[in-house]
């Protein structure tokens, strides 16, 4: 069965787009036809920027809303969501190979929970305070929405990573395009259906699939006034020289290459720390930004560290996205499956060891599976510990005390995520602090909502959630009096 839509989502209804070109959708698991979209074009991408910018500025639209009338419309929409949020998990699986267990957690709930947290910030939130002039008087501080917003949202969590963006970008009282990545569109069209049966109005949110060319040409339009993105850092340095250029606020979430670091007393027992281990190495087949795919082991401990990965990876259930019990599904696309391979020959030609995986898991000859892949002797300058290659590959690098083990973990491009093992939490902290990295976890990694997250360094620029992220769709503006 596959599923077609052939309207965009502009202004509210759905409408014809201005050519019959079309994103055709083919399963990760099994390579067959499971839907397709209508493909925006800039004709489109006008019409949708146009109806974000009459929503933003008509007297009594969406920006002059009160906060907690913003803040109950998008209540509304949670409600809607959660009411797809099953059949939105099946779509995401489907497409992208993330498996269904991960999926029901992530894109079917994980969006609900940001709409309903930002809305309660919204009907809570400060957005003018009178402050004492300092040369006599009163200055009122005013928080106004920044505008009109293009967002550009990835394939690899495509719900969730949205909803960072629209979330606090509504709250604020913004406007939004959105761009979904041309993997990821059919449930980009169940979003719409979901917005168009909410009470959020018409214009608020525009939804134009499309490739890279949309996307450069949703960033550039003239009446955008904010953009956030996230992808890769090549991508995000266009990005960057583009709103640079434009004097345009940007926040970009970009890639990492995060380290794990095993300290001497870390517990490796796979019983009590297997769960947490793979969400902080794994999770989604490897197709995370923030995953530690560098594992730093003491040369005390090294051997034992590689074995317990290498029996950690080969454990994990291989097998169909939509599979209950698939822990490691496919690739995204045949090309990411063939770029991952390419970075472990590289690894190999490179004189690491293979310690665990390395092919193609046996039986699945449709599809595009790798098998959770685990090298040793890697050295930290070497491709595989350097780049970024968004798969189910770990490479463990050797240290000789904890003051090498925090040097090479910020040997790196890249600074956005991070964990430290330990059985002394106060220790772990401490060595999570001289980590450079916007997020690190002791014992485990889980993104908190209520807290910012993001990147320095190749990881990007600016913040999403928490209450900050509101902060980010707003400008200032002080009157006198």
């Amino acid at each position: 069965m596959t599923t077609s839509y052939d309207s965009l989502f502009i202004g509210g209804g759905w409408v014809r787009p201005s050519s019959t070109a079309t994103i055709e959708v083919t399963s990760a698991s099994t390579g067959e036809p499971i839907g397709s979209v209508a493909e925006a074009r800039e004709a489109d991408v006008d019409a949708a920027v146009a109806a974000a910018r009459q929503t933003f500025d008509d007297p009594g639209g969406w920006s002059q809303w009160e906060p907690a009338q913003r803040g109950a419309a998008m209540e509304s929409l949670a409600v809607q969501l959660e009411s797809r949020a099953a059949e939105m998990a099946h779509r995401v699986s489907s497409q992208n190979g993330m498996p269904i267990t991960i999926a029901t957690q992530l894109e079917g709930g994980f969006p609900v929970l940001l709409l309903r947290y930002f809305a309660g910030l919204a009907k809570d939130a400060v957005f003018e305070e009178e402050r004492p002039h300092l040369l006599g008087g009163t200055t009122t501080v005013r928080r106004e929405p920044i505008g009109v917003v293009g967002a550009v949202a990835p394939w690899n969590y495509p719900q969730t990573l949205a909803a960072f963006k629209h979330a606090p970008a509504m709250a604020a009282g913004c406007t939004i395009v959105l761009k979904p990545s041309p993997e990821t569109v059919l449930d980009a069209m169940l979003f719409a259906e979901a917005v168009a049966a909410s009470d959020i109005p018409p214009g608020v949110i525009n939804i134009v699939p499309g490739g890279r060319e949309i996307g450069a040409y949703l960033v550039q339009h003239h009446d955008v006034d904010k953009v956030a993105f996230t992808g890769s850092t090549a991508a995000g340095r266009q990005i960057a020289e583009t709103c640079g250029r434009l004097l345009r606020p940007v926040t970009l979430e970009l890639g990492g290459k995060s380290a794990a670091i095993v300290l001497d007393d870390a517990d490796l027992d796979l019983a009590k720390i297997g769960e947490d281990l793979f969400a902080a190495t794994l999770l989604n087949n490897g197709q995370t930004c923030y995953l530690g795919t560098r594992v730093l082991a003491p040369s005390s401990r090294y051997d034992e560290v590689v074995g317990t990965l290498a029996a950690f990876a080969s454990s994990l259930t291989v097998g169909d996205a939509l599979d209950p019990v698939t822990q490691i599904g496919p690739m995204a696309s045949t090309t990411h499956r063939d770029r991952v391979e390419g970075y472990i020959a590289k690894g190999i030609g490179d004189g690491a060891k293979l310690v665990a995986g390395g092919g193609r898991p046996a039986g699945l000859d449709a599809g595009w599976f790798v098998q959770p892949t685990v090298f040793a002797d890697v050295d930290n300058n070497s491709t595989i510990a350097q780049e970024e290659i968004f798969g189910p590959v770990l490479s463990v690098i050797r240290y000789t005390d904890t003051e090498d083990a925090i040097r090479i973990a910020n040997d790196s491009d890249y600074g956005l995520g991070g964990t430290v093992w330990t059985s002394d939490p106060n220790r772990g902290k401490a060595v999570a602090r001289r980590v450079r990295t916007g997020t690190i976890g002791i014992n485990r990694y889980m993104p908190d909502p209520g807290a910012p997250f993001g990147g320095v360094k190749a990881s990007g620029i600016g913040r999403e959630l928490g209450p900050d992220a509101i902060t980010a769709y707003q400008q200032f503006k002080s009157i006198y009096s």
